[in-house]
Order: structure tokens, then sequence, then C-alpha cells
């Protein structure tokens, strides 16, 4: 066993902790919409929820928020046949606590509208598609990739200050880390042959 007062532990020690510094999350938590809430969307943009998923890249491990006044609203996961028909019955998950949190745990598509009756009529819902673990995107005809291309990105007024932008590709960290690993076990080596 390594002694924890000699210069050759801390120094693997300085080593290990500097790689780990080089990992990144690799996850994003979404404010649905980038709205102050989730609602019906207004006459001027009835298409916000579509345009929107448009505009991200989702991955396993991200998280959609939807923020809403739980006397009001709720949301619920939906089948594709349940959402193109606005179907409210038989949801696959059902929120309704105002600050909803839905983690993304395998690639997929996803449905989602308003639990309330009406609102999914007025276009309060949401498509998202997932990437695989191969990093292809799900992109059916019906979805957000159907809507005509805008010259830019939509923007949105926000009420609480300005909200983070998500990453519009996952960072390639295989090359870094394993350039660092090398690193360090070289310099490991060396050190434990002058020692």
């Amino acid at each position: 066993m390594a002694n924890l007062r000699s210069s050759k532990y801390h120094f693997f020690c300085a080593l290990q902790f500097l790689l780990l510094m080089q990992t990144q999350v690799l996850c994003y938590q979404y404010k649905v919409g980038d709205l102050d809430a989730w609602g019906i969307p207004t006459s001027a943009n009835p298409q916000v929820y579509a345009k929107w998923s448009k505009y991200h890249i989702f991955k396993i491990g991200d998280s959609l928020l939807f923020l809403y006044p739980p006397s009001q609203d709720s949301v619920i996961q939906v089948t594709e046949q349940s959402y193109n028909s606005c179907n409210l019955k038989d949801p696959i998950l059902y929120m309704n606590n105002g600050n909803s949190l839905f983690n993304i745990t395998k690639p997929g598509e996803y449905f989602f509208t308003s639990g309330e009756p009406g609102h999914c009529e007025k276009k309060q819902k949401l498509y998202v598609s997932v990437l695989s673990g191969n990093g292809s995107a799900y992109a059916p005809s019906y979805g957000p990739s159907a809507l005509p291309e805008t010259a830019s990105s939509p923007s949105y007024p926000t009420v609480f200050g300005t909200i983070p932008q998500a990453p519009s590709s996952s960072p390639s960290l295989g090359l870094p880390v394993f350039i660092t690993a090398v690193m360090a076990s070289a310099t490991w080596a060396i050190f434990n042959g002058m020692m």
C-alpha cells in the first residue's frame, strides 16, 4: 500500500484530479419553450413549442422542465396517436405540481400535451426527438422537422432574466481525456523511475 505522505502519492492524486477536471457534464435541463411558463401559445406564435423543439438537440440524460400554475394546468405524456388527436385519456405520465421535470432516460420520440381539456387543440403540445446511442436522431415528417425553415432561431421574451443556451452539439471528450491519461501515465512512469 502506498505511503499516504509520500510525494509520489500526492503527485499521482494531483494527476488524477487534473484528469477529472477535464471531463464535462453532458446533460442539460431545458426550460420548455424558453418561456416564463408552459401555457397556451399566443395567436402571434401558435407553433412556439414545435419551433422550440426543432432548434434543440436532446440527448439521454437531459431533462425537460415544465413550469405552470398547478391550479390552472398540467402536463401529460401521451402516445403519438393521442398527441395527433389531442386525446387526453390514458396518459403515459401525468404531472401536475407546476414544476414538472421529465428526465430523458432512453432514445426515441416523446409526446407531451397539456392535461387541461381544450389546451391541446390550441397547440399547447410538445414533440421531442431524442438522439439514439449512435448519434442519429428520429425525424418523422409530422414532427418539428416538417416546419418551414426560418432565417434565424425564434426569440422569446424572458421575464426572470436570461436563459442559458444549450450546447448546439456534444463536445468530443474522447481525445483530450485520452491524451491527458497518456501524459499522466508517462509522467508517472518517469517519476517512478527517478525515485
